[in-house]
């Protein structure tokens, strides 16, 4: 298997684009791509394109990315359609990155994008309202019921959203079996809110104390909205290529993929965190890395409400079980602490453009690797990993992605 290595990378700021289509991000975070790997267009031999709800949402499906990115000049091309939730351009990715290592593909484009902000507010919520997404998410609630921490007094809400119902029962369930607190969770979102204010492609640049974090409207007890990640638009792209392809073009940057590794959740009990999917497919990343949690500098995970990046944090090794609300309050996760985490701002202040979201990891960790970060800097990062979720399913996330990345 050949090593495969990152060359380019482009981003579009996250946030409300109601002026442009997905083409026009599409293009945007591509042609950033091309001119950061310094990569012509007719050097991409295969191209993936992530997304999630376009063809539900602006009834544009078929072949979306080949209209797309033909205009770019990127045609006569393998081309395919990655769709899995939440982790969409980070499966993209992994298929790039198999592709490579296996010789079928010299040069892939990975690009993800998605548009969630329309005038339509029944149409946008529905997206978040899937009938085998409702069946889910009340079967996780029936199975945890009995060994949830009990909503205090005056912390009832009235959200109508069932997914961030399960996502408040995740939440409460780490508080029973842990002991953790709700001013922990809050810890967590107000350090990623003061990360992105460094951030210049963040949908939110506000810092927030833990006490605003907790003073604002409940969503569903303990998350309160500043914990929870907003809808989004974006795009955002990566190409991949071996390690020697990349030797044609001396003035880039490549970042090394170590690890690129994901899989199905499976069934178990709620409260087995040992078998968590991130557990699983994290160990597994490691071992191809040949690295473990302690030589991590930089981590990226997917926090679509703050209690998942409690979760995540931990199933990745990075803290102990029931610890990294702790390491949060501690600064131990922030940035200059211990093993700084979404310094991007993560999900609940960079925001959430579905498709996108996965890139968008790989895009802040690439720029950490190569030194460009900024006031957010990351000094002397050397290893990096980032953790994308997609879906929800049975008690865990219907797919947990885990990719290791090296300067």
């Amino acid at each position: 298997m050949r090593d495969a290595v990152i060359l380019g990378i482009g981003m579009t700021p996250f946030g409300r684009h109601l002026d442009k289509s997905h083409e026009q991000l599409t293009q945007w975070a591509v042609r950033d791509a091309l001119a950061d790997s310094g990569v012509p267009a007719s050097a991409i031999d295969m191209a993936v394109y992530a997304n999630v709800i376009q063809g539900f949402f602006a009834g544009e499906m078929s072949i979306p990315g080949e209209y797309a990115l033909r205009p770019l000049g990127i045609s006569g091309v393998r081309a395919m359609h990655v769709e899995a939730a939440c982790a969409s351009s980070t499966m993209g990715l992994h298929v790039a990155v198999d592709y490579v290592r296996a010789g079928l593909a010299e040069a892939v484009l990975v690009v993800g994008v998605e548009k969630l902000y329309s005038d339509d507010r029944a149409k946008k919520f529905a997206v978040f309202q899937q009938p085998r997404d409702i069946v889910e998410a009340e079967a996780y609630l029936a199975k945890t019921a009995g060994l949830l921490a009990p909503v205090p007094p005056g912390g009832e809400s009235d959200s109508p959203n069932v997914l961030m119902q399960a996502y408040a029962a995740q939440a409460r369930l780490h508080i029973a079996t842990y002991g953790s607190t709700q001013r922990q969770i809050a810890a967590i979102a107000a350090k990623d809110h003061g990360h992105s204010v460094h951030n210049p492609l963040s949908q939110y640049r506000k810092p927030m104390s833990v006490d605003e974090v907790l003073a604002a409207p409940t969503v569903a007890w303990p998350l309160t909205n500043p914990m929870c990640a907003p809808i989004s638009d974006g795009a955002s792209a990566a190409i991949v290529c071996s390690a020697d392809w990349a030797r044609r073009f001396p003035d880039a940057r490549a970042v090394r993929v170590l690890a690129a590794e994901s899989q199905t959740g499976s069934e178990r009990a709620p409260d087995d965190y040992a078998n968590h999917v991130t557990r699983i497919v994290g160990a597994r990343a490691y071992e191809k890395a040949s690295v473990g949690p302690k030589d991590i500098d930089i981590a990226e995970v997917h926090d679509a409400s703050s209690i998942g990046e409690m979760i995540q944090t931990e199933a990745l090794g990075l803290c102990a079980p029931g610890e990294a609300g702790i390491a949060a309050e501690r600064g131990e996760t922030a940035l200059g602490g211990r093993i700084p985490v979404n310094v991007s701002g993560g999900l609940v202040s960079k925001g959430h453009p579905l498709g996108a979201t996965g890139l968008g990891q790989i895009f802040e960790l690439v720029t950490h690797l190569r030194g460009d970060a900024g006031a957010r800097q990351v000094e002397g990062a050397r290893i990096a990993i980032a953790e994308n979720s997609g879906g929800f399913y049975g008690v865990e996330d219907g797919m947990s992605a885990v990719t290791i990345l090296a300067r």
